[in-house]
């Protein structure tokens, strides 16, 4: 068993595929209509061949509450990793994307939150050793 799609609750499909491509360097996968909604799909070109972030519509009350929830409370959605934390910060902020702090170390990594526009916080992380 595999896991293929990591879904991301957003506020506005179209805000997040841009933000999503255009300032974290994403590439689009799957744009598929469903009623009033897309099956969405972004993924990372240093990423795992074949898993994929499905950009999920907030489509019901709960959904709006849950994402509100973890925003207030400084929670990230979603983590993604990178090998050079300092100079993915500095690549990021040239592009726009807002942190709400620095890259610090968080124990056995060095971490950053920054916001997605869509209603998101996520963190960015290098580990310090690699997992065994």
């Amino acid at each position: 068993m595999q896991i293929k799609f990591s879904p991301l609750l957003v506020q506005d499909q179209d805000e997040a595929l841009r933000f999503y491509t255009q300032q974290l360097g994403f590439e689009p996968c799957a744009d598929i209509p469903m009623g009033p909604f897309r099956f969405l799909t972004v993924r990372s070109p240093e990423g795992l061949a074949g898993v994929e972030l499905v950009l999920q519509p907030l489509g019901f009350e709960p959904a709006r509450v849950y994402q509100r929830a973890l925003y207030d409370a400084g929670m990230p959605a979603a983590a993604f990793t990178t090998a050079d934390i300092a100079t993915e910060y500095e690549r990021l902020r040239a592009r726009g994307v807002r942190f709400r702090e620095p890259p610090r170390a968080l124990g056995p990594i060095i971490g950053a939150l920054f916001e997605d526009g869509c209603g998101n916080l996520i963190h960015l992380v290098q580990p310090l050793r690699q997992p065994t």
